[in-house]
């Protein structure tokens, strides 16, 4: 095994990376969204200031009129692959790296969270039936009856933990994420969300090495204050995803995300209220989950909260930084 490991993020986790224990209190979190850099028009998919970079570090500002020019892939054919194998091999390691002069020990967990379209979303839901005609037997023509794809808003997220909340700014305003990390985001990502949360671990994970999340976007129903939405979330709605046979038979991990700032101006973070991450140990129990009768129960509740502009899919977790370890619920006594 090679053991040149000086700019990997290898150390930064287990089995190399040295860990310790938590404290149990809730951790800050930046939920970071992001959409990945194509060729879809601005009117489909919003884009940052200085993002969609091209060679030359300047902003595509139509990449639909230019999408050879994006300096993260000329080729649609391959654009998605692309930019996934960038996310997790070139910008996670730039990440964890501490360049000199600088230092991510603040950063206590950062998970990358990258969706798959092959699982279950909220625009494509398990069971999967086959498809047939009238007859009841497999369609000859296939080709004319191809569903339409359902695409989410967000490509993944950026699951990074802090201790505090000032821990944050202590590390973007270091000059290597100011600067190159920010240069690395506007190549890579058309947007990204800038809100910070407080993360609840309701259900902890053995190893932090759950493969598969259900990621839950939600933003509260009009009607209720985001307050009480949050209150309730992790009051009622938490009491009942744990008291589930299914929850306890196939949920790894379980934790939720209540949205209480922003590092900047944020105009699609600050409209999500809060996120809930449940982990699995494979995809079919993600989707074994979502049919049994206990997420219809689970579901209600939620819709009951929820309104216009909520989401959920799933995705692939690769641990990047980890310097907590056993992982342990935190308590909701006074959380909020």
């Amino acid at each position: 095994m090679p053991t040149d490991f000086d700019r990997t993020d290898n150390q930064h986790r287990p089995p190399l990376g040295e860990t310790r224990r938590p404290t149990g209190r809730p951790l800050i979190v930046t939920p970071t969204f992001v959409s990945r850099v194509d060729a879809t028009p601005r009117n489909e998919r919003p884009q940052d200031e200085g993002a969609a970079r091209d060679r030359h570090g300047h902003e595509v500002r139509h990449p639909n009129w230019r999408p050879g020019a994006l300096a993260i892939e000329d080729d649609r054919n391959i654009a998605f692959e692309h930019w996934d194998e960038y996310w997790r091999k070139v910008h996670g390691p730039k990440f964890a790296w501490d360049e000199p002069g600088s230092s991510s020990a603040r950063v206590l967990r950062y998970d990358q969270v990258h969706r798959v379209a092959s699982g279950p979303s909220s625009f494509f839901r398990p069971p999967y039936r086959a498809m047939v005609d009238e007859s009841g037997r497999l369609p000859s023509d296939p080709e004319k009856r191809v569903p339409d794809y359902g695409r989410p808003k967000w490509d993944g997220f950026a699951y990074i933990a802090y201790a505090e909340e000032d821990d944050i700014e202590r590390v973007l305003d270091q000059e290597k994420f100011a600067e190159r990390i920010i240069a690395d985001e506007q190549t890579a990502f058309r947007m990204v969300t800038r809100e910070f949360a407080r993360e609840h671990i309701l259900i902890p994970s053995e190893r932090h090495r759950d493969p598969v999340s259900l990621v839950k976007i939600h933003v509260r129903h009009p009607d209720i204050t985001r307050d009480d939405f949050q209150h309730r979330l992790l009051g009622e709605h938490a009491d009942l995803v744990l008291s589930q046979g299914a929850t306890r038979d196939l949920v790894r991990r379980y934790a939720q995300l209540h949205n209480i700032g922003s590092t900047q101006e944020d105009p699609e973070g600050v409209k999500i209220d809060a996120v809930s991450v449940l982990s699995f140990a494979c995809m079919n129990d993600v989707e074994d989950y979502l049919v049994h009768d206990d997420h219809a129960a689970i579901e209600a509740s939620e819709t009951a909260l929820t309104g216009e502009g909520s989401e959920w899919w799933t995705a692939i977790n690769y641990s990047v930084i980890n310097r907590l370890a056993p992982e342990t619920a935190t308590s909701r006594t006074g959380a909020e």
